[in-house]
This record gives structure tokens, sequence and C-alpha cells, in this order.
């Protein structure tokens, strides 16, 4: 009887074991996951390519604009240990934001001394739809813990255009889960988990007339393994329709994948993957829609491919 009734449960939860053949059902999906070879695979399973900023902070990386972008690159420099914190893998983290225009001008934005970026790489994306880049960071208040801060360029000057509240005690962090048009509007929002590590809350916030604006959230998420400097546990991906795009993300326990939709209520589970192994690594994605698979890389080192069941 325990065991029907422990069957049960495992079922109601949307997962069926073994490990090899594993499906997941949510919202009429069926999801499968199979274990795949890693060795034609990057050890970080998705490759980052984008280039080390030689005068950055260790392991920061240069953003890049797109075509039509009003900013060309951006990175952060001026290195300070004046925080301790080391989630990223050390106590290193930037006191300037540095960018250079689509015109070749180098700016900079130099942070007060109670705060610094505790971040690797910043995000450029025109949030508003006016046709200027945004950049997106991640800048932390040694007093009061981490923010989603977006700047802009105005003139001949880096300002800073919004801030979503500092978390409110030291020591609090929160990572960029995709920059995207969840909601199927004309401009995308931001998805970020706050204290990824402490039973993440998953937000998400457009940028519109000059502020910040959570829509919606959602608990129990992760999208970082604390010390690591991989901050992509992460895929953005188009749904069926063509219309929003869905987000894929470590639960809490970084033991299942949730695949997540937004309507008009909020965030939607629409898949819940559970794995052998927690998620440790950037989470590749192929397709869109019903046809979209994602390769993720488990602490144990082996790595999976998830897919819909056709």
């Amino acid at each position: 009887m325990r065991l029907i009734s422990l069957l049960a449960i495992i079922l109601f939860a949307g997962t069926i074991y073994p490990w090899e053949y594993a499906r997941a059902q949510q919202a009429g999906a069926i999801w499968k996951i199979e274990q795949t070879d890693p060795s034609s695979l990057p050890k970080e399973i998705v490759a980052d390519t984008r280039a080390l900023a030689i005068d950055g902070i260790p392991d920061g990386r240069i953003a890049t604009g797109g075509d039509g972008a009003t900013i060309r690159q951006a990175w952060y420099s001026r290195p300070t240990k004046r925080l301790t914190h080391g989630i990223l893998g050390d106590a290193i983290e930037g006191g300037s934001l540095v960018v250079i225009t689509q015109r070749g001008i180098k700016l900079k934005y130099r942070l007060p001394e109670s705060d610094v970026f505790e971040d690797l790489t910043p995000r450029l994306v025109d949030l508003d739809g006016d046709g200027k880049t945004e950049i997106i960071t991640i800048q932390t208040s040694l007093f009061a813990g981490a923010a989603l801060v977006i700047y802009q360029v105005n003139g001949n000057a880096l300002v800073r255009a919004a801030r979503n509240g500092y978390i409110g005690q030291p020591n609090r962090w929160l990572n960029v889960a995709g920059i995207e048009y969840y909601t199927g509007n004309r401009t995308p929002e931001i998805a970020i988990v706050v204290t990824p590590h402490i039973g993440g809350r998953l937000d998400l916030y457009k940028f519109t007339g000059g502020r910040l604006v959570r829509l919606f959230s959602e608990q129990g998420f992760s999208n970082h393994l604390i010390g690591a400097t991989e901050q992509r546990l992460s895929a953005s991906f188009l749904a069926s329709g063509g219309k929003s795009v869905n987000l894929a993300l470590p639960s809490d326990s970084r033991k299942n994948l949730r695949i997540m939709s937004v309507d008009a209520s909020g965030w939607q589970q629409i898949g819940n993957v559970a794995l052998p192994s927690p998620i440790d690594k950037a989470i590749g994605v192929e397709g869109s829609g019903d046809n979209v698979r994602f390769t993720v890389g488990l602490v144990d080192g082996s790595v999976y491919s998830v897919f819909q069941q056709q």
C-alpha cells in the first residue's frame, strides 16, 4: 500500500522513473529526458565566445551590441574588493561600467564606494522601443544587497535610468534569467531570479516610462551555483505560434528543469522535468515550440537532452 501511495505522489509530481526514459507531464505536454554523450560538447555545454575584457574584472566579458544598436560594447572595469560576498567565484567586483557608443565614444560610470557591479557581463538591449540601447546590470549595495539597474547614454554621459530597489540586506543577490518578449508585447521584458541560492523567486520586469515595473512573480527557482562564474543556467525559446517567448530554468534545488510561459494572470508552468543530479552548467536550447530541445549538464558530470514526446 505504501508503494502504491508513493507511486501516486510521483505521478502527481509529474515524473516517472527510470532516468534513462523519464517523462514529465504538465499542461498536456509529455517531456522526456535521454542521457547523451558529453564528449562532443564544451565542458560548460554552451561555449561563451564573448571576449574577455582586458582591463576589466576577472572573468568579465565584453557585451556586444547587435545590428542597429547605439552601443557597440560594454564591460565592467575598476576591480574592487570592497564587497566580500564572493558569489561569482572571488571577491573582486566591478567598480565602474564602461561603454563604447556606435560613434566610438568611450564613456564610464563610476559607482560610489557603497556599491559594486556584482556581475560579470552587462546586457545590451533596447528595452522600450525608442531605438536606443539600454545597459542592464546587477548592482549591489554593501549594506542592502543587489538590485537590477538600467543605464542609458544621455548625450556624452552614462546615466542611471531605473532601479528596481535593493533586496534589503547584505549578501543577497539576484541573477538575470533572460531578456525576451515573454508576454508577446512589442518590447521585451527582463526575467530575474531573486536570491537564487535561498528559495529563489522568478520576477518579470518591464522597463516603461523610465521605471522598472514588476509584472509577475513565482517562487521556487535557481539559476546559479554559488561560487560559480557561470550565470547562464536558463534558456529562452519561441513559444508555439511564435507570438511570445517561454523560459526554461532550474528549480530551487536545481534538480528539476522548469519550463515557464506567461499569460495574463502571470507565470504558468508548462513542464517540470526531474533530473538525476543538479544542473550546474549553461543550458543549451535548439528549436522552438513543441520541437524545442534542451541540453543540460549536471553536477555528476552527466549530460541529458530534454524534449517533448511527439
